[in-house]
């Protein structure tokens, strides 16, 4: 009889490890995940053999804050994991010792966090402080703080700064969730959804082995686990006013890591507003109101407008690089100037992520804030995808030019550029707002 019952242990053990189906689950899946990877029920957390570690924040997590406890699945370096578990790595941890010299590895879609530890300048002189690189989540355990630039309220808004946290923008429990099929859906929370409510049974943002689609009798989570409309912080932040969640497929399952070569990844963006889905601008717009623009009349940059208004469609698929408008359609798509897709189809869309697929946009696709901006953090100023501190990104070497304008090495410049030399631009690269304004 305790035969059987180990017999039965061991092949539950292996069941829940491996799922019903023999195919192995990420952590999140989608949707909320075992509870006690972030909280501890008893005061000690014992990750998977690893020492264990002395829950201490609220609620029972086992991090001081709820980004520490984000941080200690995805704060790492790429290549290996100087946390306690696995997970898309978000920031380069521990950070690079004597960062003057040594930089941040990380190349995820939305950027390294410990560029905001990356100070600019000499001995006797700072030209750019660190906290202006990214998003400045409070992990104490991680040695981040709030902005001190913005000690009260989010640049353009009303979000409080101090209590900006991973959870302030992905919902760590996932509950909101995509049902319907792939033209027709819906996203919500169970009591949002009602009747319509389902199951979450994988990840929606997609992966390297399958098509986020919902069933009949299933759901899929949003892309990344953001949040959507009525989203309350969970560690008693305020209530954020999404007014859904975007949309967006990458194919990686590496969390969206871009390639150190030639060769671009890239995450499939659109702009959907229905059904409690929201363009990628106003949902950035939650915490920035008044960076939002509808119409170029106005003195902030127009987000989640058509490219075909002042035809920047045209020009993006012409430029190549400085003075070189030879470009096509067909490959024109470059991946620090991502463009949002007027694109409903999530099979389609999906078509559209992955390694070298390099098409250009349609004049009904638009332009949003992730088009300039990394989501957590770059190596340059206001977190954009490139430097705007020097006209020109390479020179006629062609070596960096940012080498002069901010005392950054080249290899930390490439890096920032996630990989790709000078010569991918070419001679005298000016800045990459010219990707769709051409006036250099």
């Amino acid at each position: 009889m305790k035969a059987m019952k180990l017999s039965l242990v061991i092949m539950a053990a292996a069941l829940l490890t491996l799922g019903l189906s023999g195919m192995a689950y990420a952590f999140h899946s989608g949707g909320v995940a075992a509870c006690d990877g972030c909280h501890t029920m008893h005061g000690v957390f014992t990750p998977g053999g690893a020492a264990a570690i002395q829950g201490k924040g609220p609620n029972l997590l086992v991090g001081t804050d709820p980004s520490s406890t984000c941080l200690l699945c995805h704060g790492g370096v790429p290549t290996g994991s100087a946390n306690i578990g696995g997970g898309p790595k978000v920031m380069t941890y521990p950070f690079p010792a004597n960062l003057s010299a040594n930089y941040p590895t990380g190349v995820n879609v939305g950027g390294d966090f410990a560029w905001l530890q990356r100070t600019y300048g000499t001995a006797t002189s700072t030209s750019e402080y660190g906290q202006t690189h990214g998003h400045n989540v409070v992990a104490m355990d991680f040695n981040m703080f709030a902005d001190p630039d913005y000690p009260g309220l989010s640049p353009g808004g009303n979000f409080l700064t101090n209590t900006l946290a991973c959870n302030s923008c992905h919902d760590p429990h996932g509950t909101y969730r995509r049902v319907g099929d792939n033209t027709s859906y819906q996203i919500g929370t169970p009591t949002q959804l009602g009747v319509n409510s389902h199951p979450i049974s994988g990840s929606g943002s997609g992966s390297s082995k399958a098509i986020p689609t919902p069933t009949p009798t299933t759901a899929v989570g949003t892309y990344r686990l953001l949040a959507g409309n009525g989203y309350a912080q969970t560690a008693g932040g305020a209530q954020i006013g999404f007014p859904g969640a975007p949309i967006a497929i990458s194919t990686s399952t590496a969390g969206g890591t871009e390639s150190t070569s030639l060769t671009q990844f890239r995450v499939a963006y659109a702009n959907v507003t229905a059904n409690g889905v929201t363009p990628w601008g106003q949902w950035c717009g939650a915490c920035h109101s008044q960076m939002l623009s509808a119409s170029a009349s106005t003195h902030k940059h127009p987000v989640d407008v058509p490219l075909s208004g002042q035809g920047i469609d045209l020009i993006y698929n012409s430029y190549v690089s400085t003075g070189n408008l030879t470009g096509t359609s067909a490959n024109s798509y470059l991946s620090l100037v991502p463009f949002m897709e007027s694109q409903t189809n999530i099979t389609t869309l999906a078509g559209h992520a992955g390694t070298g697929i390099l098409a250009g946009p349609a004049g009904s696709d638009q332009v949003s804030c992730r088009s300039c901006h990394r989501a957590h953090a770059s190596a340059f100023k206001y977190m954009l995808n490139w430097d705007m501190n020097s006209a020109f990104l390479t020179d006629g070497t062609p070596n960096w030019s940012i080498v002069a304008s901010k005392n950054i090495t080249v290899n930390e410049a490439n890096q920032a550029y996630y990989g790709r030399p000078a010569a991918y631009f070419g001679a005298f690269q000016r800045v990459l707002c010219n990707k769709c304004h051409a006036k250099d």
